[in-house]
């Protein structure tokens, strides 16, 4: 499997040898027959179909189930490569932390010029009844999901950043639960990182975050929409993991002063709320008074810092393409350090010069809504017919403040296993990270999204992409 001339091969370099992070692993797979290989990807399927990990497909005639494509060949990174990558995200992170403390206090960024005032004042993820308060041990982000992609030996690049309520760590842990249930042996000749304790480190890291004059061991609950939600396995999953409570908002009501859970013995205190219901449907006091998914009242639990929300409501301004725009002023303005992960490119469409350049080169970039994601709503130019090209084309120009784009970058790529043998696909990752009043937390890993179609640049599952195990190999 030789290196195509623009891409980066991770595994094997452009004069086809094999590249030392996957010696022990090529070794290994070199010495497997090809049926029993064939038998244990049909047998990983099964797997997870008898286990349930489907999303749902929604905005289709007909929403459907369907199971996220697993790859059995595993992504390595060696552990020199994962030192350097984790010290540009923790400085990220800290900077997105701070960011948003600022953005909800003084607002110093905006008053030093760095970061135009419209980027959030016309943001709806931006929520005024957030302003002047500190979430407990002052963390706004306590879950955060940062998708890097690579394009040579050590070149890593923020490609998004997920602070509301970033998905997938369940198939993290399904991955390599998988991986080590077919081919145990493998993790005997491979020294690989854990990424099986992170449901610990979750609760452990939400627990630091627990409120002042919180009495014992902490409460922690996983708020769900329900089981219509398309991230709802992950929800349970998580719940199980962690051996904490599952629940829906009718299972919760504010009873003086506390969110308590009904319980079989009455109502109990919780003291931290993991929830995986987005900002508008979370009270619908406080913000859409239709919705029956949140609690009524719970904003001002949290405002009087008697609850804990992760993520906090707020957050989803970070996740915008504009904001991500001016990452690097945003970490060089609060950290006082050049970005260790730089972004990837960016032209904004409300510049005039910015948009000028976007349309005269729209059939070479990647073009995306600035509040979308899931792939949706996005022009990947170089695969599009002159049609599409044309249509997003007038999009723009109607509303060119909805828009950024992109270069169209030259993926790395990871192989595959298919019934030819070997094949790359490209590849992006989206590491987890947990952070509490003293501690930035990264799983070593993540979750390796891979294009399963030859030549697709899209990893999203909704748009066809798969998973496979991610291994950070041992000092």
């Amino acid at each position: 499997m030789s290196e195509p001339a623009a891409n980066f091969d991770e595994m094997r370099t452009a004069g086809g040898d094999v590249r030392p992070a996957y010696e022990g692993y090529c070794n290994w797979f070199d010495e497997q027959e090809t049926r029993l290989l064939n038998r244990k990807n049909s047998e990983a399927e099964k797997n997870f179909r008898r286990t349930g990990i489907t999303f749902n497909v929604y905005g289709e005639d007909e929403a459907e189930e369907r199971l996220i494509p697993f790859d059995m060949v595993p992504r390595i990174i060696d552990s020199g490569e994962w030192r350097r990558v984790t010290r540009g995200i923790e400085q990220r992170v800290k900077a997105l932390n701070a960011f948003m403390y600022d953005l909800y206090h003084r607002q110093e960024i905006i008053r030093a010029g760095r970061v135009p005032e419209r980027l959030f004042r016309n943001n709806e993820a931006w929520l005024p009844n957030m302003v002047g308060f500190t979430p407990p041990g002052g963390v706004y982000t306590h879950i955060v999901g940062i998708d890097l992609v690579r394009t040579g030996p050590d070149e890593f690049f923020v490609l998004e950043d997920n602070a509301r309520t970033p998905s997938g760590v369940s198939y993290m842990l399904e991955n390599r639960e998988t991986m080590m249930a077919m081919f145990p042996e493998l993790f005997t000749r491979v020294p690989v990182e854990t990424v099986s304790d992170y449901p610990r480190r979750l609760a452990k890291s939400l627990a630091a975050c627990a409120p002042p004059g919180t009495s014992g061991k902490p409460v922690v609950a996983v708020l769900t929409p329900g089981i219509y939600n398309s991230a709802y396995f992950e929800h349970a999953f998580l719940a199980d993991q962690m051996g904490a409570e599952l629940v829906e908002g009718t299972d919760l009501r504010v009873v003086d002063g506390k969110v308590k859970m009904r319980t079989t013995s009455g109502y109990r205190t919780v003291d931290v709320i993991y929830r995986r219901v987005d900002d508008d449907f979370l009270d619908p006091l406080s913000f859409n008074p239709g919705s029956v998914l949140g609690v009524p009242g719970i904003m001002d639990v949290y405002r009087a810092g008697n609850v804990t929300i992760a993520n906090a409501p707020g957050t989803g301004v970070c996740d915008d393409k504009a904001i991500y725009s001016f990452m690097p002023e945003i970490v060089e303005f609060y950290t006082g350090e050049k970005p260790l992960l730089p972004n990837v490119q960016t032209w904004r469409c409300s510049e005039k010069d910015s948009l000028a350049y976007v349309l005269d080169n729209l059939p070479e970039l990647v073009v995306k809504e600035v509040h979308g994601s899931g792939g949706y709503g996005m022009l990947i130019g170089p695969t599009s017919t002159r049609k599409e090209v044309a249509d997003f084309r007038k999009k723009i120009e109607a509303q060119p403040e909805n828009y950024i784009a992109q270069p169209t970058l030259a993926l790395s790529t990871c192989p595959v296993f298919t019934k030819s043998g070997l094949a790359p696909r490209h590849v992006d990752l989206r590491p987890f990270v947990l952070v509490s009043p003293d501690k930035v937390d990264i799983t070593p890993g993540g979750l390796t999204r891979v294009a399963m179609k030859k030549g697709s640049l899209v990893v999203n599952s909704s748009q066809g992409g798969g998973t496979k195990d991610t291994w950070v190999l041992k000092e």
